[in-house]
């Protein structure tokens, strides 16, 4: 049975009137460009965060965003766009995804990302890392230096070593509120739902020059089994990017995400059903949700449509565009 979706935010945005110079000739309209992220989705609302707990999503999600935006803004590349902002969620403890990150049910951390360039599907994963600081980082070095598109577990980090890349104690992604929660679970105590996203952080960009890129990252679900692997490293089904169509980045119950090939399907719409990017989204969404998912994802074209589509109670959710529109939100009903 299908889950309906309980709330989507649509945002349809397309280039701005050309600005004047001086008081004579019109200038040429500048491209759009711009970045959308999510924190995750899950079981976020109004009454069960607190002010102080609200303003720190909020500030992480701004920071994000900025980091991303400012590449842009410079004249950077949609790669190192969503790199940048994805980094600054892995570096925050309150996001799932590098510190923070979940834990497994074995006690420890093992962490998953990628990373895609619409401009030639070029793509690089990493999975079940233990020791790399930015799972996003040595994603981007899996596609750029290897013939590969994933690496996983031991060979992963040897290469992260090899490339000099920060590696740290796998203690270095605890946070004392996600061991506290799995304490709790491991004692089959009744605790309930952490205030964490449901998992997962991504990014979607387009740059000036109007090539896409997606970034995904996470720390998977809590107490997951040592080796699972969910969605989000997995090109088409968590991420994707096509400068043909647009790109995706997904959060929420992987198994069934994987199951429906989330992320492509977004683009397949497009391309082959001539859909338009919100009415993509939903359909693919549904597909996963249909299955007994929840979750959610974000999508970005060429033409700077943004579709933000979820079936969870809230979504950490935001968006930057060169027009001068955003936000940033996270309950479902903002």
């Amino acid at each position: 049975m299908a889950v309906p979706s309980r709330s989507f935010r649509l945002l349809l945005l397309a280039a701005g009137a050309a600005s004047l110079l001086g008081a004579q000739a019109p200038s040429q309209p500048q491209p759009l460009f711009g970045l959308v992220i999510h924190g995750g989705a899950g079981n976020v609302t109004r009454a069960r965060v607190s002010a102080a707990g609200e303003k720190a999503y909020r500030d992480g999600l701004e920071r994000a965003l900025a980091a991303g935006y400012a590449v842009l803004d410079q004249g950077g590349s949609s790669l190192d766009a969503v790199q940048a902002a994805v980094t600054a969620m892995e570096d925050n403890p309150l996001f799932n995804a590098g510190v923070g990150a979940t834990i497994t049910a074995a006690g420890e951390h093992e962490l998953d990302a990628a990373i895609m360039d619409g401009r030639t599907l070029a793509a690089g994963s990493v999975a079940g890392i233990k020791h790399v600081k930015s799972p996003i980082a040595l994603a981007r070095r899996v596609m750029e230096k290897t013939p590969h598109v994933m690496l996983i577990g031991a060979g992963a980090e040897a290469f992260a070593q090899a490339q000099g890349l920060p590696m740290v104690a796998n203690e270095y992604f605890r946070t004392p509120a996600q061991w506290a929660t799995y304490q709790k679970l491991k004692a089959r105590e009744k605790a309930p739902e952490p205030l964490t996203p449901k998992d997962t952080v991504g990014a979607v960009a387009l740059d000036r020059r109007g090539n896409l890129a997606s970034a995904t990252s996470t720390g998977g679900m809590l107490n997951k089994m040592p080796g699972r692997v969910g969605d989000a490293p997995l090109i088409g089904i968590g991420t994707y990017a096509s400068n043909a169509t647009c790109a995706v980045s997904c959060t929420g119950w992987g198994e069934f995400f994987i199951r429906a090939v989330v992320a492509y399907d977004v683009s397949a719409q497009m391309l082959y059903r001539g859909l338009p990017l919100l009415q993509a989204a939903q359909n693919s969404l549904d597909k996963a949700l249909a299955l007994g998912g929840d979750g959610g994802l974000i999508a970005l074209d060429a033409k700077g449509h943004v579709a933000v589509v979820f079936n969870t109670k809230g979504m950490f959710r935001g968006f930057r565009l060169s027009d001068g529109s955003g936000t940033v939100q996270m309950f479902g009903a903002e």
